[in-house]
């Protein structure tokens, strides 16, 4: 009787407590009053966020049926096949995280799982990896990470939007297993060494054979597309192909993309995987497994003398699976590869896009610098062989034998295989001189660290400027470029000659609307890497990344994340201590609250807040800003950098997300 009792006075009160706090959310409160006539940055930005989801819109409409299928002829293969096709909304997830409609959200999701669906009936001859369909699983049977985390990079950033959604709690759960050992048919890591034992790997395990082309490519088509692959496409020509006068081309292009047994820099990214599962819940053998891979990468390039190796062996020796040499391999730092379309060599080293990522991951769930220290020296290396080339400071990008790579291959055709003869050979060394010296990858390495000695390297960079009080201009013309980016996807979209059985997946990437690169760095204080370029493409393309940032906004009143409808915000200044923003309601007759965390995923921990003279304590990873009608102010956000380890949780759930 006395539980009960007590069951019967504490149950009223936990109700009342409930009903609080789905208002409140927060315990500390900032009120502005302050008015502020709105920006032409804040207007500018608010309608940015609606011309994208508007836009969003109409290209769901024009691309995808009411299945979430996308309107083209879908195949296996890297170059026009399963990772293009979610790759079509690659950022929606990340632009409805910044405060874009709901609607941006629901239709992401519908052409997810559409998607899903539609991959999973699409089978192969040519090769056995998709001869069953190209998802087991609900995960590519194999593929390398360039691709793969490609096909995934809008469902990494999903966590941002609604990290309680079981399907996806499930999934990263699942997805982390197949490189934890926890499912018997997906052996891809090796614990004793420490290595994901090929570059191809998945839901069915690694690949333990050299590839083909056929596994690079998939099958043969009927029909006719226009054909991004394609001599034609590569010098400026747009008419429609028949696929199979396009297709031994398309062979030629991964004639020489076959090394595949042994690990590589790109399987970094998976890391992704576990990330996204740790951060639903803090179970410790994710964290792990993060660091115990991330740090035999770190080991392995602090022994090659700061250069992270391209190729591990399956015994863990570096270079072991390519004659001992540290730079060999698929998407090697000697991976220079003819483009049989572009008559040229393709320079396709790809060490950065796994580098940056894994060391970031490892960063996040340690908060140990050291991390970032390995990024510096693998750049300082790089920077030590500079030269001047016609008047330009050149970096080398590449590194191995310094033969001929210039003059075209003798293709021919083996027992009905396209094969290349190797390189001539020459001499080891730095080569592939360029004037891109890298300042995406040494931006991330200033944010990460906020070091001001890695400032120097990247003092050019227009956002920096901007950072550093120099370019007060930025925000506005940043922004209107990304209006002029809309509209002129907006127009090629529609201007599209292709229709649904002349369009290969790869098609409609170059329509994509999303324009989230500058809000990111303006709203947040974060930064997206630039793309790799690649000769066929332009655009706002990307790594893969996951959101690494000073800020990060949640709508109490809707209780959804992303910056409340009216509240616009702007962070003008970073240092390791403060981050400054200003926040503004543009609605002139209600208020508005949002509330602001700390890092991406409440990394950093807010120590305290100060504006309009006041000093506000909050000590806590979030906090409430109440902004009266058209008020606004800069905040000077204190914060302690990597004091916490990453949630998803939104500031209402507590420090980890439920799980249903």
């Amino acid at each position: 009787m006395k539980t009960c009792r007590f069951s019967f006075l504490i149950f009223p009160l936990l109700i009342a407590i409930l009903c609080v706090s789905g208002t409140a959310h927060t315990q500390t409160q900032i009120e502005i009053s302050t008015p502020m006539i709105p920006p032409n940055w804040a207007l500018m930005e608010r309608e940015l966020l609606r011309a994208n989801s508007e836009a969003v819109e109409e290209f769901y409409d024009h691309y995808f049926d009411e299945r979430g299928y996308l309107l083209h002829v879908a195949r296996w293969g890297t170059l026009d096949g399963t990772d293009d096709a979610p790759e079509t909304f690659y950022n929606w997830t990340l632009l409805y995280a910044l405060g874009a409609s709901d609607s941006v959200l629901k239709l992401y999701r519908k052409g997810q799982e559409g998607h899903f669906r539609q991959y999973k009936k699409v089978t192969t001859d040519s090769t056995e990896i998709a001869k069953y369909g190209c998802y087991y699983k609900e995960f590519m049977p194999m593929s390398d990470w360039h691709h793969n985390g490609e096909s995934l990079q809008a469902y990494i950033l999903y966590g941002l939007c609604n990290p309680a959604d079981i399907l996806f709690q499930k999934r990263f759960r699942r997805f982390a297993g197949f490189y934890m050992n926890e499912d018997p048919e997906a052996p891809n890591y090796d614990p004793e060494h420490k290595i994901i034992r090929s570059i191809w790997n998945g839901s069915k395990g690694p690949l333990m054979r050299r590839a083909t082309m056929y596994d690079w490519v998939g099958d043969p088509n009927s029909g006719r597309f226009h054909i991004l692959h394609s001599a034609e496409m590569a010098s400026g020509r747009s008419e429609m192909l028949d696929f199979m006068d396009a297709y031994p081309i398309m062979l030629a292009h991964c004639a020489e993309y076959l090394h595949s047994v042994g690990d590589h820099p790109l399987n970094l990214i998976a890391t992704y995987m576990p990330l996204n599962a740790y951060m639903l819940s803090h179970e410790k053998k994710y964290s792990d497994w993060i660091i115990e891979y991330v740090d035999a990468w770190k080991e392995r390039t602090i022994k090659n003398g700061g250069n992270i190796p391209t190729n591990i062996g399956l015994d863990g020796s570096i270079g072991g699976e390519t004659d001992g040499k540290w730079y060999g391999g698929t998407y090697g730092w000697d991976f220079a590869p003819w483009s049989p379309e572009h008559q040229k060599v393709a320079y396709r080293n790809m060490f950065a896009k796994g580098m940056w990522p894994g060391f970031g991951t490892a960063l996040l769930v340690t908060g140990e610098q050291s991390y970032v220290d390995v990024l510096r020296k693998q750049m300082d290396n790089m920077y030590a062989q500079k030269k001047i080339i016609e008047g330009q400071l050149m970096i080398p990008h590449n590194y191995g034998l310094k033969g001929n790579k210039t003059s075209r291959p003798d293709f021919k055709f083996v027992d009905g295989l396209l094969v290349v003869p190797p390189h001539e050979g020459g001499t080891e060394g730095w080569y592939n001189y360029q004037s891109d010296l890298m300042i995406s990858q040494l931006i991330e390495i200033y944010m990460w660290s906020m070091n001001r000695k890695d400032l120097e390297r990247i003092s050019t960079d227009n956002w920096i400027k901007y950072l550093e009080g120099k370019n007060p201009d930025y925000p506005e013309n940043a922004l209107s470029k990304e209006f002029a980016f809309i509209r002129e996807r907006m127009e090629g979209m529609r201007s599209d000659p292709t229709t649904p059985d002349t369009r290969l997946a790869d098609w409609p990437l170059e329509f994509n609307p999303a324009a989230t690169h500058e809000l990111t760095k303006l709203m947040l204080g974060g930064y997206l890497p630039e793309k790799y370029v690649e000769l066929q493409q332009t655009g706002h393309w990307k790594r893969i990344w996951i959101l690494h940032s000073r800020l990060r906004y949640f709508d109490p009143a809707r209780d959804r994340a992303g910056i409340p409808e009216d509240v616009a915000a702007l962070v003008s200044e970073l240092t390791d201590d403060f981050v400054k923003v200003i926040l503004v309601n543009i609605n002139q007759t209600e208020p508005r609250d949002v509330i602001v965390q700390t890092g991406g995923y409440g990394e950093h921990q807010c120590l305290r807040v100060e504006t309009e003279g006041k000093v506000i304590p909050v000590n806590k990873r979030f906090f409430n800003v109440h902004l009266a009608p058209g008020a606004g102010s800069e905040l000077i956000i204190y914060s302690k950098r990597y004091a916490n380890q990453p949630t998803l949780a939104f500031p209402w759930h507590g420090d980890t997300v439920p799980f249903p």
